[in-house]
């Protein structure tokens, strides 16, 4: 191997090794030990932005460039599966009143879309780059994000489009709550989603969305929103099951939607259906943090079978985090994970959520997306929550 000095020969991308990563978290039980894959001293090679090879340090080959990890413990980029970064206005009054006892409600979604519809493209497209920057930062280097701020064809359009020109994950959310414009006419509303909205909304998107809720739409409403989104093409998620038990886990299950989100409120016949299928069930504890609820239990979903996945659900009102550490921390300290399986769920579990093979894992031919931590492994991640760990985020190859 040459030192981070020499300079390729050949007409291709040169080739760089991360060598003596102390404990490295491949997700692929091919290459390594246990569910995560775990390989001790390994090294993987990126050749442009893929993977090209993994293993133990000692058995690598020769390439162009190598940087030292030093002992550092590797793990794939974090996979942020559900966010909502279009959006302007500040929610902190919100916040310090429910902190002062007042009880969360989907209504308070409402202030976010007066100040998103009043914003400009530029401020919007800068809060975007801003969130995505930050998330990067901690390691993140998949991120879905939504509509939903706006309710009007034209703002829900100009949010995707704004979406789409930053990340490839991208869901038409404008079943997030009935717009205050059609506060009377809740049927009219869906006819709009399902119609001139969609319409405007579907080139933009990969997935469309729907708020299953108690205060926002009904198991009908919201099947209606789905079936047109895939009557489209766009792959169907489902908000399920956030704030009490309802009709959202089942409905995502009958639809093959990739993820039910949130799912906080789960009976046994939920837990079951998510296990018999290939729906994900995506948590999202800094929700439950933010507001004060009842933390989802993992434990029952992960010993069914289910798939699950974490995520920030980042967003101005009920989970204003970018830290998919932070929301590692919170799963293994308050619902029933171990930080095994947390480091799985945040990275191929929101891989298996946004149905990516080639993200969430290191393994050759996926995504050259790795991380290294200040730390000799991955469990530190929940060990020292609010320590900031990451020390190196590599990007498609790109050290960044």
């Amino acid at each position: 191997m040459t030192n981070d000095t020499t300079t390729a020969t050949t007409a291709s991308a040169p080739t760089t090794a991360l060598i003596h990563i102390g404990q490295l978290v491949t997700n692929d039980p091919s290459l390594g030990e246990g569910p995560l894959g775990l390989i001790q001293d390994a090294a993987v090679v990126f050749d442009g932005d893929r993977i090209a090879w993994v293993g133990e340090t000692s058995k690598a080959p020769a390439t162009d460039n190598a940087v030292d990890a030093a002992g550092r413990a590797g793990i794939p980029g974090f996979v942020d599966s559900h966010s909502h970064l279009v959006f302007a206005g500040d929610r902190t009054a919100e916040f310090n009143a429910r902190m002062s006892g007042r009880p969360y409600s989907a209504g308070g979604i409402r202030t976010t879309v007066a100040a998103t519809r009043a914003a400009t493209d530029d401020a919007l497209h800068a809060n975007v780059a801003r969130y995505l920057a930050e998330g990067l930062r901690q390691g993140t280097t998949t991120q879905e994000t939504k509509s939903g701020y706006g309710l009007t064809v034209e703002d829900e359009a100009r949010a995707l489009r704004i979406a789409a020109a930053h990340t490839d994950e991208v869901t038409f959310l404008g079943a997030h709550i009935v717009s205050p414009d059609y506060a009377d006419d809740p049927a009219g509303y869906v006819d709009l989603v399902t119609g001139p909205m969609l319409d405007a909304c579907a080139p933009h998107a990969r997935w469309v969305d729907v708020f299953c809720e108690k205060g926002a739409f009904d198991g009908d409403q919201a099947r209606a929103v789905l079936t047109a989104g895939k009557a489209k093409g766009l792959l169907p998620r489902v908000h399920a099951n956030q704030l009490g038990h309802g009709p959202g886990v089942q409905l995502a299950v009958e639809l093959g939607a990739a993820s039910a989100d949130h799912c906080t409120h789960l009976s046994y016949a939920d837990i079951d259906a998510l296990a018999q299928s290939d729906t994900v069930a995506t948590l999202l504890p800094g929700a439950e943090f933010s507001t004060r609820a009842p933390w989802p239990d993992a434990r029952p979903l992960l010993d069914a079978g289910a798939t699950v996945a974490l995520s920030t659900d980042c967003n101005p009102g009920s989970s204003f985090t970018s830290s998919m550490a932070f929301c590692i921390a919170l799963a293994v300290r308050d619902m029933g994970m171990t930080p095994d399986e947390a480091v799985w769920s945040a990275t191929e579990g929101g891989a298996r959520a946004l149905r990516r093979t080639d993200v969430g894992r290191i393994t050759p031919g996926a995504r050259a997306d790795l991380v290294l931590l200040d730390a000799p492994s991955h469990v530190h991640l929940a060990y020292r929550p609010g320590v900031p760990l990451v020390s190196a985020v590599w990007h498609k190859g790109v050290l960044v």
